[in-house]
């Protein structure tokens, strides 16, 4: 079952809300609270599971990445040379190799004269959320990592499906937090109306922009059926995402879990970057912390390239290029993330030049034009990430 799909998901949501619930108004401990997270998503798991063979899947696939991080951890802490990074390497290799195989052959794998089904619903963030834990213990930020709080925070089952993307540490920090009564009740009622948010998003609003406008395009073709269907699909695309965040955020409150919202207004954005600074916010700042910037600053360490702009073009290719791949291997997303690539290259370039050139200014007139160039130039992304023009 996927979570947030359906009503029914909805019902069994409630054997770990009202306790949750009863033990937030009750004040109960943190680690009293952490215990029934981590029951939960256990118990969640037997659901979102089914079939058995799935369930098996991502009780291995955790045991593979527990062991992985464990095995790193204790590296760390022992070695001599802290920095020596081909052991890093393999690690983050190691915990992305499920993945990788997931995206290059997302059917079947054969191993001998077994067969099984490759992959599972959220093999992408739970593989997000492991390489995070490896690259802060290679930065010497987590010195401890135990299997309860582990297992909690891999398989939080709010945020299972498609994320958001949480940090371990800050994810620890809320399990530990012990809660007062009127600390609980304001958390609880952030959560209940991101729940409703959620309702309206993907129940009402993407319902029916897929009803009533997207589903009829798909049967038409021209210049401006495609134009419709470019509108059609970045506001569906957005409004059924954004829902189930919703849904994953109001439900993790409940829990007591504070997680970091993933859409803020993202079509008001003024430029690209700012509109990755507003949408799908927890994928887009990991693959900035831990893609793009540890790149940049490892080129100006290493002085790989002259112009320091040209450290900062190729990690927005190797960022956007591996987002774009991350969704799938097909035609439609390597280009996205190309194109996104060359928005923010060209962004850079274009605002750098404008200091003195001044090709836009100041005041309300240019930043409702700037919306409305930055809100087109996303939707063509959306339109090539659809494969409609494929």
């Amino acid at each position: 079952m996927t979570p947030f799909e359906d009503f029914s998901f909805f019902i069994y949501l409630l054997i770990p809300i009202v306790p949750a619930v009863l033990l937030g108004i009750l004040g109960a401990a943190g680690k009293v609270r952490a215990m029934w997270v981590l029951l939960s998503t256990l118990g969640m798991l037997l659901l979102i599971g089914r079939p058995l063979s799935v369930l098996y899947q991502m009780i291995g696939y955790l045991m593979f990445q527990w062991i992985i991080v464990r095995g790193y951890l204790s590296y760390r802490l022992k070695a001599q040379d802290k920095n020596l990074s081909s052991i890093f390497y393999l690690v983050i290799f190691l915990s992305i190799l499920p993945l990788a195989a997931v995206k290059l052959n997302p059917t079947v794998i054969e191993l001998g004269f077994w067969q099984t089904v490759v992959g599972f619903i959220g093999i992408s963030y739970l593989t997000f959320r492991t390489v995070g834990i490896l690259m802060e213990i290679r930065d010497g930020l987590i010195k401890e990592v135990q299997l309860p709080d582990f297992i909690s925070f891999v398989l939080f089952f709010p945020t299972l499906a498609s994320g958001p993307i949480d940090r371990y540490r800050r994810f620890v920090a809320d399990l530990d937090k012990p809660l007062n009564r009127r600390e609980y009740g304001e958390l609880a009622i952030q959560g209940m109306d991101y729940i409703f948010r959620g309702f309206l998003y993907k129940f009402i609003i993407a319902y029916l922009i897929n009803k009533y406008w997207l589903d009829p395009l798909n049967h038409s073709f021209g210049f401006l059926p495609t134009l419709q269907y470019m509108y059609a699909y970045g506001l569906y695309l957005f409004f059924d995402f954004a829902g189930y965040s919703a849904f994953a955020i109001g439900v993790s409150y409940l829990m007591g879990i504070r997680t970091p919202i993933n859409f803020d207004k993202p079509f008001i954005s003024k430029n690209i970057k700012d509109f990755w600074n507003r949408w799908h916010m927890s994928l887009s700042f990991w693959f900035r912390d831990y893609i793009y910037m540890r790149f940049v600053l490892d080129s100006a360490k290493k002085k790989r390239f002259r112009n320091r702009y040209t450290a900062s073009y190729i990690g927005y290719i190797l960022l956007f290029g591996i987002m774009g791949v991350w969704h799938g291997i097909q035609p439609q997303y390597v280009l996205y993330g190309f194109y996104h690539a060359g928005l923010m290259i060209g962004f850079d370039y274009l605002d750098r030049q404008n200091k003195t050139r001044k090709f836009w200014g100041k005041g309300p007139v240019w930043d409702l034009l700037a919306i409305l160039v930055t809100f087109n130039f996303v939707m063509f992304g959306f339109l090539i990430f659809s494969g409609r023009l494929f």
